[in-house]
């Protein structure tokens, strides 16, 4: 439990760093060509080679985090902040014409992936940074959704749930004092695995073009610029799909970690 939380947490932290520090410094000024120097392995002046322009991979890679974190994070809070009262809205009148709709619309959603999702508001909006946001924070919604309204079910049956309803409570402040506080753990889980989710998310979305555009640098399309240069210049897909492959990896481990931690059930059972 530890091992994986500690591991997670530390993976998530370095991109995160590398992030923060790349709004103040960057080896290398990634809007500068050097085509004498394009496509370059590895080396002392460029740690992770170059590209086809001659830009240093690891600015990129660096700068291009920002834009992963940025989308993935704002998505999973729009999925997040209006799946939630979605979800307990649904379990507080359960079996209502409210519940029903709720539920539907639900499927509705689950029925288009993010990027068919993406392309649909890219076609009428234009590709970007801001409609990748919005798709996948749609594709999110129904997901906490879900998780909200089948944890918030069996929390309405308990004996606290049922004095507070006879003290007068309404279903409302039921929801936000006694329902949304127990399944804060499952939402940070949760949120953990929609943001690694929402980096791949991203990632795709600028691969097929629809993401973050030129010239806001982007995982995604780095690994599309490289696809015809792949035998030539190996190191230019093989260094962001390692940033995509570390990020998505700690943030489920962290995710795991924090499951065993928050569960009380797990902490016995690991001692």
């Amino acid at each position: 439990m530890r091992t994986s939380l500690w591991l997670g947490a530390g993976l998530t932290a370095l991109f995160v760093t590398a992030a923060l520090v790349s709004f103040a410094w960057v080896p290398h000024d990634i809007t500068q060509m050097q085509i004498a120097a394009r496509m370059q392995g590895p080396s002392a002046l460029h740690p992770l080679g170059t590209d086809h322009f001659g830009r240093d991979i690891l600015s990129m890679i660096m700068v291009g985090a920002r834009t992963s974190i940025a989308v993935a994070l704002v998505a999973v809070g729009i999925g997040m902040g209006l799946g939630v009262p979605l979800g307990l809205a649904a379990a507080a009148r359960r079996g209502s014409l409210l519940d029903e709709v709720i539920m539907r619309g639900n499927d509705l959603v689950f029925a288009f992936p993010s990027l068919l999702i993406a392309i649909m508001i890219t076609a009428v909006f234009g590709a970007g940074a801001v409609n990748a946001i919005v798709a996948i924070g749609i594709f999110n919604i129904p997901v906490f959704a879900r998780l909200v309204r089948g944890a918030a079910l069996s929390l309405w049956t308990r004996d606290y749930v049922l004095a507070a309803r006879v003290a007068g409570k309404g279903p409302v402040r039921i929801s936000a004092e006694h329902i949304l506080p127990n399944v804060a753990n499952l939402l940070i889980v949760q949120g953990t695995i929609q943001f690694s989710l929402g980096i791949l998310a991203e990632a795709g979305l600028s691969y097929v073009g629809l993401g973050a555009q030129p010239p806001v640098p982007s995982w995604g399309r780095m690994l599309a610029d490289s696809q015809t240069m792949i035998s030539l210049a190996p190191h230019m897909a093989l260094f962001p799909g390692l940033a995509i492959l570390l990020t998505v990896l700690g943030l489920n481990l962290m995710g795991d970690g924090l499951r065993d931690w928050l569960d009380p059930r797990m902490r016995r059972a690991a001692r």
